[in-house]
C-alpha cells in the first residue's frame, strides 16, 4: 500500500511539472503571437504609408518656369530669386515625365511667363503639351502686360485657359499694390486681353489676391461685365523667404488680412457664381508647385523647401517631398471642367 501511495504521489508531481511546462509553453506562444501581430500590424502600417507615398498623382501641376517679372506686387509669393530658365528641350522632357506619371493639367506661371523670349518659350511649351502630350488642359497665369495678338494667332488654339491677375478695378489701388509698370493701365489691358480670348477661343479667368488695400472694394459690376469662367479669390498668404522674413525680396506683412475680413469680402460677392474662394488654409498645401529647376516645393512649414529635380530622380521620388495635400486639392475644387472642348462656351 505504501508503495502505491508513493507511485501516485510521483505520478501527480510529474503531471504538475508537465502542466507547468505546458503553461509556460502556452505563455510563450501567446507572447510570440502578440509580438508577431504587432510586427504584422507595423509592417501593414508601413506598407500603407508607402502606398500612400506612392499614390500621390500629379493630376494638376503648376510649373513656374521663370521667377522674373516686370511687376513689383508687394505680396508676391514667388519672387525673382534667380534668373534661371531650363533649356526648352529639358523642360519638355520634364513635362513628358509628368504626363507619364498621370498629369492631366499643366499651368504655366512665373514670375511673368510672357517675358522669356517674348512669349515664344511659353508658346512652344503650350503647343507641345497640347499637340504632343495631348493633355486635356493647358493653362497660363499672367499679369497680361506682355501678351500680344500675334501670340494668340500662333498659340491660342492650343491654350485652354488664360488667367489674368487683377486685384482691383481702381488703377490707384493697382499701383499701390505694385501691379503695374509705367503709365500702362492694368484694367484697360485686362479688357483687351479678355477680348482676344473671345476672338481666339481661349477660356478667360481672373485671379485676385485680397489684401488690406482692396479688401473693402466692391467688384460685382466689373466681374459680371467681364464674365470669366472662374474668378479665383485668394487670401493674401505669407511664405517665409519669399514675401516674409529676412531673406525675402518682398515683405507682405503689411498686406495681410484676417480670416474675418476675407469672409466679409466673400460675402459681399456671394452672388457671383464663378467665384472660387481660397483661404490660407485651403491654398497652402493643395498645389503641386514646380520651380524653375523642376523641383517640387513643399510649403507645409510656411516656406518653400525644394525636392530634388524630377529630371534627376523622377516624378515618383520627387513628389514624396512636395508636401502635397491631395484631399485638400479636391476639397477646394482643384479638379473641375478645365478643357475648353468640354466647356461649351459661346465664343
Amino acid at each position: 500500500m505504501y508503495v502505491v501511495v508513493i507511485c501516485i504521489k510521483l505520478l501527480l508531481q510529474a503531471c504538475i511539472d508537465r502542466a507547468s511546462e505546458i503553461s509556460r509553453c502556452l505563455m510563450r506562444l501567446v507572447a510570440l503571437s502578440k509580438s508577431g501581430l504587432i510586427e504584422w500590424r507595423r509592417e501593414r502600417v508601413t506598407s500603407s504609408d508607402r502606398t500612400q507615398e506612392r499614390s500621390a498623382v500629379p493630376t494638376s501641376v503648376n510649373y513656374h518656369f521663370t521667377r522674373q517679372c516686370n511687376y513689383k506686387c508687394g505680396f508676391c509669393f514667388h519672387t525673382a530669386k534667380t534668373s534661371f530658365v531650363l533649356p526648352l528641350e529639358e523642360a519638355k522632357t520634364g513635362l513628358k515625365l509628368l504626363k507619364a506619371a498621370g498629369m492631366e493639367k499643366i499651368n504655366f506661371s512665373g514670375g511673368e511667363p510672357f517675358l522669356v523670349n517674348r512669349g515664344e518659350f511659353l508658346g512652344k511649351l503650350v503647343q507641345y503639351c497640347k499637340q504632343e502630350l495631348k493633355l486635356p488642359s493647358v493653362s497660363v497665369v499672367s499679369n497680361g502686360s506682355r501678351i500680344t495678338e500675334k501670340w494668340f494667332k500662333n498659340y491660342g488654339k492650343d491654350l485652354d485657359i488664360l488667367a489674368i491677375s487683377c486685384d482691383s478695378f481702381e488703377e490707384d489701388t493697382n499701383r499701390l499694390i505694385g501691379r503695374g509698370q509705367g503709365n500702362k493701365n492694368h484694367v484697360e489691358n485686362l479688357l483687351k486681353v479678355r477680348n482676344w480670348c473671345k476672338d481666339y477661343q481661349v477660356a478667360f479667368k481672373i485671379n485676385s489676391v485680397i489684401n488690406r488695400f482692396n479688401v473693402d472694394e466692391d467688384m460685382n459690376e466689373q466681374i459680371r461685365l467681364i464674365n470669366p469662367i472662374r474668378w479665383k479669390v485668394f487670401q493674401c498668404l505669407l511664405i517665409d523667404g519669399e514675401n516674409a522674413g529676412e531673406e525675402a525680396l518682398r515683405h507682405a506683412e503689411t498686406f495681410t488680412i484676417s480670416s474675418k475680413d476675407f469672409q466679409k469680402f466673400l460675402d459681399r460677392h456671394k452672388q457671383i457664381k464663378c467665384l472660387v474662394p481660397e483661404s490660407n488654409e485651403k491654398m497652402r498645401d493643395s498645389y503641386l508647385i514646380l520651380d524653375e529647376y523642376m523641383r517640387f516645393l513643399d510649403c507645409t512649414q510656411g516656406r518653400k523647401d525644394p525636392s530634388k529635380s524630377i529630371l534627376d530622380v523622377g516624378v515618383e521620388n520627387a513628389i514624396k517631398f512636395s508636401g502635397f495635400d491631395e484631399k485638400m486639392f479636391f476639397k477646394r475644387g482643384g479638379k473641375y471642367t478645365w478643357s475648353k472642348a468640354d466647356m461649351r462656351l459661346e465664343w
